[in-house]
């Protein structure tokens, strides 16, 4: 499959989205190549960009580091004076393949047909990933760096155009030059690790080294930023661009150098005046931080309600307060639209749960305790002090928590893709998950497990290890969720009991469901279940035969008596 133009002809093949899910006419959502300047491919709504991949690097598109081999077609991008376009290449020639763009601007899907089972095999990504995705999400000469809080900031030289817009996480209008180029005595500010700014007003010389390149930007009174248009083999080829810089994001993985042109003013921070700056500014920020933490722990014992810790202690460890960050019930609210149905995503013991979105942008799921739960508010309290305490790439995030007005809120990180229940029980979302991907999602889930047990600063045992309480990022990660059941464990004591039987019965361990005896191998009894579901794609508690009443393992079981699953 091939996007992008024909020169010649004037041909230019996109790929258009239907206008809603009934409605296969021509909608506003468009995917192709942007051929002004250095190509790259972008994602339009309306005549607005969406999201765009960065130009071809030699290796990849700076924007997409993450792009991974696949054993079903290799990428591959062309240009001349003729034509300019990338294509999906099958490796397989006998095979039939189609791609499709949805309505919601948010997924692409590639289909390749399965000749022995007739049916096509679904290929999905997630298109824009996260908020520094979206185009232009720190305006013009701003950087986006998703790790960092808050997001966005203006380049070196830069200072934000509106401060009082910026201060409320209004990114829009970007960030104008503290002082204007003088042309001739100007320098550059070398970045690293970034996705390369739009390409719109750009320049391109695939031959001319780095350091003719810089020769030609500092010739040219409008040239802003350069680079290496090619980073194979230590880099060659000049990419110029002019005015502001657009679409910035920092990808600590496979993102590519990019040297800003500053004023020489600018520059002189790098000799001992920046470094004694540095030295007070650090000094400073030092001194303000070990005073703020004084002020709340001095706050914190004459009253327990301004800071996390008026959520409790842990039984085990009765001495360490609970630190967490507290959102304002407003600002929750607002990002819920002051928790509508509509953002609604499941519910559960505890109460609902929200999709919402933080004034910065970012995407999260708020957790609001029923007032009609007892059990939800012990649950509640649990799984704060115990999540909190616990950091792991194969565990849910949670951000922080509200208990003002008789409400009780967890923030978490929004998991766009749902729970894995969500895909291995459906016939249709099944098909997302190859053999590989199951596996990947297993191992991620034995990491998280294993952390609980052995590696984490709390001793855990999680007590309700299933398909919905496993959450999937965008990327499919597995993270372990749900933490209102779990309990800690001393390394020395094996085996807990409890009068309170609790949890989900199909993963319970049997010791567990009978005599309320719960070690730390019961979760693996819980993973074991969770194995074999993601394996078979059914659930542990259904009836697959009328003339039984097997639960899957009993079916696993009698599978050595040669009857299928």
């Amino acid at each position: 499959m091939k996007l992008g133009k024909d020169f010649r002809s004037g041909l230019d093949r996109q790929l258009t989205a239907w206008k809603d899910q009934y409605d296969p006419s021509p909608g506003n959502l468009t995917w192709g190549m942007h051929i002004d300047g250095h190509p790259e491919p972008v994602m339009w709504i309306g005549s607005k960009k969406y999201f765009r991949s960065g130009p071809w690097n030699g290796v990849q598109y700076s924007g997409k580091p993450t792009a991974e081999p696949n054993p079903i077609y290799d990428f591959m991008y062309f240009a001349d004076e003729n034509e300019c376009y990338y294509v999906y290449q099958l490796r397989n020639k006998s095979k039939i393949a189609r791609m499709t763009i949805n309505q919601t601007a948010e997924m692409r899907y590639h289909y390749v047909w399965n000749e022995g089972e007739r049916n096509w095999k679904v290929f999905a990504f997630l298109l824009p990933r996260d908020y520094c995705d979206r185009y232009g999400a720190c305006g013009p000469n701003g950087n986006c760096n998703g790790n960092s809080s808050p997001n966005c900031e203006c380049l070196r030289g830069f200072q934000s155009k509106f401060p009082e817009r910026w201060n409320t996480m209004d990114y829009s209008e970007g960030c104008v030059r503290r002082k204007p180029l003088n042309c001739k005595n100007d320098g550059f500010v070398r970045y690293v690790d970034l996705k390369v700014p739009d390409t719109t007003y750009s320049w391109l010389n695939q031959t001319m080294a780095l350091k003719e390149c810089r020769e030609k930007c500092l010739k040219n009174c409008s040239c802003t930023a350069y680079t290496n248009s090619d980073i194979r083999e230590g880099g060659s080829g000049c990419a110029l661009w002019f005015g502001d810089l657009n679409d910035i994001i920092v990808q600590p993985a496979g993102g590519q150098d990019l040297y800003i042109r500053v004023p020489a003013s600018e520059l002189e921070s790098n000799g001992l005046k920046w470094k004694i700056g540095m030295l007070v500014g650090s000094a400073a920020v030092i001194i303000s931080v070990l005073l703020l933490v004084l002020f709340y722990k001095h706050r914190s014992r004459k009253n327990p309600k301004a800071s996390g810790a008026m959520l409790g202690y842990i039984s085990e460890e009765q001495n360490e307060d609970l630190e967490l960050p507290l959102f304002d019930l407003s600002n929750i609210a607002t990002a819920t639209d002051n928790f509508s149905m509509d953002k609604k995503l499941g519910e559960g013991g505890f109460g609902l749960v929200y999709k919402g979105r933080l004034e910065d942008g970012q995407e999260i799921a708020v957790k609001r305790l029923s007032s009609s739960s007892g059990q939800g508010l012990n649950e509640f309290k649990n799984e704060v002090i115990l999540i909190a305490k616990l950091q792991h790439r194969n565990l849910v995030k949670l951000l922080g928590c509200c208990t003002q007005d008789e409400e009780k809120l967890l923030i978490y990180e929004y998991m766009p893709n749902k729970s894995l229940d969500f895909f291995i029980f459906d016939k249709n979302q099944a098909r997302l998950l190859d053999w590989t991907r199951r596996y990947h999602i297993i191992c991620g889930i034995a990491r998280g497990l294993l952390y609980l047990h052995q590696d984490s600063r709390l001793r855990i045992i999680h007590r309700d290890l299933k398909a919905s309480n496993v959450l999937l990022d965008s990327e499919m990660n597995p993270k372990i969720s749900d933490f209102g059941l779990a309990r800690t464990f001393r390394g020395d004591r094996s085996v807990r009991n409890t009068d309170r039987v609790v949890g989900t019965y199909g993963y319970m361990a049997p010791e567990y469901a009978i005599d309320g005896n719960f070690p730390a191998k019961s979760d693996v009894f819980s993973f074991g279940i969770l194995l074999l579901e993601i394996v078979t794609g059914k659930k542990n508690s259904g009836f697959y035969y009328p003339s039984d009443s097997l639960n899957l393992i009993d079916k696993h079981a009698i599978c050595g008596e040669k009857k299928g699953l």
